[in-house]
């Protein structure tokens, strides 16, 4: 009974090496604009305020503000998925008090000032799904030349009085977003 037992084991256990790989897997290329985060910790160590994760599409000799990304149009922030903030406590912004929690941003561009609005809407494609009546608060900032060309969509966070600015560039384009903590 036992080498009748060791025998088929040993035969179903020899047939699996003949069935096709089930987990053999055709992984995509590098994402033209691939996905970042980016966290503000207002010390070395200290626990993170706000994590913002967006996608990185790059200029390739494009004119951007104006052309690509119109004017006086909601735009996602980047490409593919919405932009994502997440924030560990409560903040401001604009005087709008916005509890922790995690949200999109999008912006409005403009040539001389964008508008950003938080949305509590999450998991969203794009800015196809984009809903005002969703915003949580809204902030007008001005419009800064940067010194060089920004070759990829870029966020960055900067201390300041208060808070943190949320700093996003792109092209010859910079702007300020104040987040208060």
């Amino acid at each position: 009974m036992m080498n009748k037992l060791l025998t088929i084991a040993l035969l179903f256990t020899t047939s699996l090496a003949f069935l096709p790989q089930s987990n053999a897997q055709d992984f995509p290329g590098l994402d033209k604009s691939p996905m970042d985060a980016v966290y503000y910790r207002p010390s070395r160590g200290s626990q993170p305020v706000m994590r913002v994760l967006y996608s990185r599409p790059q200029m390739n000799g494009r004119e951007i503000f104006g052309s690509l990304v119109k004017y006086d149009k909601i735009w996602r922030l980047g490409a593919n998925e919405s932009t994502e903030i997440q924030f560990f406590q409560d903040v401001t912004v604009n005087g709008t008090k916005i509890g922790a929690g995690r949200y999109t941003v999008y912006a409005t561009p403009g040539e001389k000032e964008w508008k950003i609005h938080f949305s509590s809407d999450v998991d969203s494609w794009g800015a196809y799904s984009y809903n005002p009546g969703h915003d949580v608060a809204t902030v007008t900032v001005p419009v800064e030349a940067s010194e060089n060309p920004i070759e990829a969509f870029s966020i960055i966070f900067e201390k300041a009085d208060n808070g943190a600015h949320m700093v996003m560039g792109w092209e010859n384009t910079v702007v300020k977003v104040p987040i208060e903590f």
